[in-house]
């Protein structure tokens, strides 16, 4: 059927169809996407996970993050003191992120639809649209970063594009980039685009092929590292430069550096467990994730180690030296390989969170696809990432502490499903708008628990974005704010919800998608397929009626 150009401009042609097995009463609170992963889609194995996080370990963030002018060796940190900070930092990022994914493989719904049951039906939409925003906004500076990785490419074989002249004009915006690099971005993001409109389940590949190769070059850089400049030169002859108490908050700063790239993850990591095969095979994030980010983490010390004595000054970014290499092929087979890592990071960690939050934004006409799309548009290009980058420090610095949000918005989630509920938690109910976690304009638990939780650092986030402003010592909370923020909000959220219990949201035994759908209808299914399976009378508003739906 042809449609019209006139058609494309009706809402309704955009509309998507709401599934057999959808919990929702209409397409205006759920479609395919955001309905719990049927027995066919699940088809993550332990070794996709594997491939997944040693494919977002091996990226230019957590490069940096061990080097950068904010972290590790610039406040005064030898590799002495940085690794075991980095390793004690994913050791336990690996453990909320181990116990929010269980709660995918369980109840196989993403984030957007999980954090329902613990802030209620509309405040939920809070932390989705936050962290939907931030990721875009991750997007467009992981696209730029993508660009750079183009241009030292195209360096690389065409040595004259360092040269091009700037025609852009002033007034365009777009000055602190220039004609060569606008082109690279506009390269890059049509390279990465067509990787947007695979399904999760198609996706997975692009991370196991990027966890064999992308490694192996950053062993080859280390190896490169190591006989340029012997260790003993290099990166063992560096010293601690702080002592004391500054000693203690300088790890403390390092330890929240890594964990605020990463921790985030245990928010929305329900959003790729939920496509699990079974519970056990997420198991393997345990070990993979302190494992893999330590040896990239080391990379990263080693080779910017090596780069101070070879060049003279610090190269946070591994494409400033990469761009240093008179090895054209060996610059240009580098740069492919952070290309690589780039294009799946910023999928894995930007475009498909922000996806699954548009998604619940407006299900009547938005799926993943279509959401990633938009996040393409969004982060892209109405970001301005090169403006950002160039003139933007603070809101940087706000991005980066956007992890005194992350920690209580993890802490409230696994008190309340793991602590308060027990794992009882209804997820048909948590598809209905005046379903039993509805609450009354949301959980107040999980605000006042937020107002309490985040107060405390929030002169420390003021001041990282304009130092200028001066807050006292109370600035230090802000260097554990991810650690502070969960533990704070865990124990809060734990007492309130104890001394005040929700008893409208407590169930005798979970309901989980299985039990309501057998997986057989979720596949596939006709309408007289569903019709003979309701025969019962078994649909989720009378399945929520058994265990006591009274809201």
């Amino acid at each position: 059927m042809t449609i019209s150009p006139i058609q494309w401009l009706k809402l309704s042609t955009w509309e998507l169809e709401l599934e057999n097995t959808a919990f929702a009463t209409d397409n205006r609170w759920s479609n395919h996407d955001m309905d719990p992963t049927p027995l066919h889609l699940r088809t993550w194995s332990s070794w996709s996970y594997v491939s997944y996080w040693f494919s977002d370990a091996s990226n230019i963030a957590v490069w940096e993050a061990s080097s950068r002018k904010i972290s590790m060796l610039a406040i005064g940190l030898s590799w002495r003191q940085a690794l075991p900070a980095i390793v004690v930092a994913y050791c336990i990022t690996a453990v909320p992120i181990l116990l929010t994914g269980t709660i995918g493989t369980r109840l196989r719904v993403p984030f957007s639809v999980l954090s329902r049951s613990s802030f209620g039906f509309w405040f939920s939409y809070f932390p989705v649209i936050t962290r939907g925003i931030i990721a875009m906004s991750w997007f467009g500076i992981q696209t730029y970063n993508g660009s750079e990785c183009i241009y030292q490419m195209l360096k690389a074989v065409w040595p004259s594009i360092a040269h091009v002249p700037n025609h852009i004009p002033a007034s365009s915006n777009t000055t602190s980039v220039g004609n060569a690099r606008m082109m690279c971005y506009i390269l890059y993001w049509l390279l990465q685009f067509p990787f947007m409109l695979l399904s999760p389940q198609k996706i997975r590949y692009l991370f196991m092929v990027k966890g064999v190769i992308v490694p192996f070059a950053w062993l080859a850089m280390v190896i490169w590292a190591f006989i340029k400049v012997p260790p003993s030169v290099g990166l063992f002859a560096q010293h601690a430069t702080v002592q004391g108490s500054d000693l203690s908050w300088a790890w403390l700063t390092a330890l929240n550096s890594a964990l605020s790239l990463y921790c985030g993850y245990a928010v929305n990591i329900a959003d790729f467990t939920r496509y699990a095969t079974h519970e056990r095979a997420q198991y393997s994030q345990a070990i993979i994730i302190p494992v893999a980010f330590t040896l990239c983490s080391f990379a990263g010390l080693a080779v910017t180690s090596a780069g101070i004595v070879l060049y003279g000054s610090a190269l946070w970014d591994p494409l400033q030296l990469i761009d240093q290499w008179d090895n054209r092929a060996a610059a240009f087979f580098a740069s492919f390989a952070f290309l690589l890592t780039t294009i799946g990071t910023n999928i894995s960690a930007n475009a498909l969170v922000a996806a699954n939050d548009l998604t619940v934004c407006l299900p009547k006409y938005i799926n993943i696809r279509r959401g990633q799309v938009i996040c393409a548009f969004i982060g892209g290009w109405a970001f301005c990432p090169w403006e950002v980058l160039a003139k933007a420090s603070g809101f940087l610095s706000f991005l980066s502490g956007y992890t005194i949000f992350i920690g209580p918005f993890v802490g409230i989630m696994i008190a309340d499903y793991w602590l308060i509920h027990r794992g009882r938690i209804d997820v048909p109910a948590m598809y209905q708008v005046y379903g039993r976690y509805r609450y009354t304009f949301g959980n107040w638990r999980a605000l006042a628990t937020l107002v309490i939780c985040i107060a405390p650092a929030m002169p420390g986030l003021v001041h990282s974005i304009n130092p200028s402003i001066n807050v006292g010592g109370i600035h230090n909370l802000f260097a554990i704010g991810w650690i502070f923020g969960f533990w704070s909000a865990f124990i809060v959220y734990s007492i309130l919800s104890t001394l005040f219990p929700a008893r409208d949201t407590y169930v005798e035994k979970a309901v989980l998608p299985d039990d309501v759908i057998p997986p057989s209808a979720s596949c596939d299914s006709t309408d007289e397929d569903v019709e003979k399976l309701d025969k019962g009378n078994v649909t989720p508003q009378t399945v929520s009626g058994l265990h006591g739906f009274h809201k």
